[in-house]
């Protein structure tokens, strides 16, 4: 599991809303309203991140959502095809997120949240499937807990003491 910081000055990050929703607090004055945007940012090229913006105007909410998932950024490992190095279950909360390695010209099978996350990675061939909760917020950060914790060969080869052959078979 690669826990180096990212510098998000340094990349060129793209967004995506994933979903907006209206939240009120019951006062004694009567309700306030205010907005929530789960937000994914990557660079399409292996570094993703998702953040939760809340404020009293959407563009706002939007606004913090990006900054906050700029801080959590992550890192990918990808193989040649531009996909997963292996499959991996990701788990967040009630909701489960499968990761299946694809072979090339597969493209992207995964569903609403999951596929805003795999898209802001850069990631062209996958296979997705959904477990458990539907909640998308849940299902995103399932899904970037699954990328988190995926390897490439030479990471399991260096950490079982043998070589990147003996691990591909």
């Amino acid at each position: 599991m690669r826990q180096e910081r990212i510098d998000a000055s340094q990349l060129e990050l793209t967004e995506k809303v994933v979903s907006i929703k209206r939240v009120t607090k019951v006062v004694k004055g009567g309700r306030n309203m205010r907005f929530t945007a789960l937000v994914v940012v990557g660079d399409g090229n292996g570094h993703v991140g998702a953040g939760l913006g809340k404020a009293t105007e959407i563009p706002e909410a939007i606004r913090k959502g990006k900054e906050d998932a700029a801080k959590h950024l992550i890192s990918v490992a990808l193989d040649a095809h531009g996909s997963v190095t292996h499959d991996y279950v990701g788990k967040f909360g009630g909701a489960e997120v499968l990761l299946k390695k694809a072979s090339e010209g597969t493209g992207v099978i995964a569903g609403g949240p999951a596929r805003a996350v795999i898209e802001m990675a850069g990631i062209k061939n996958i296979r997705t499937k959904s477990l458990g909760s539907n909640n998308k917020q849940n299902v995103v950060l399932a899904t970037i807990d699954a990328l988190r914790h995926i390897k490439t060969p030479e990471e399991v080869a260096r950490l079982r003491g043998k070589t990147v052959a003996e691990i591909l078979g």
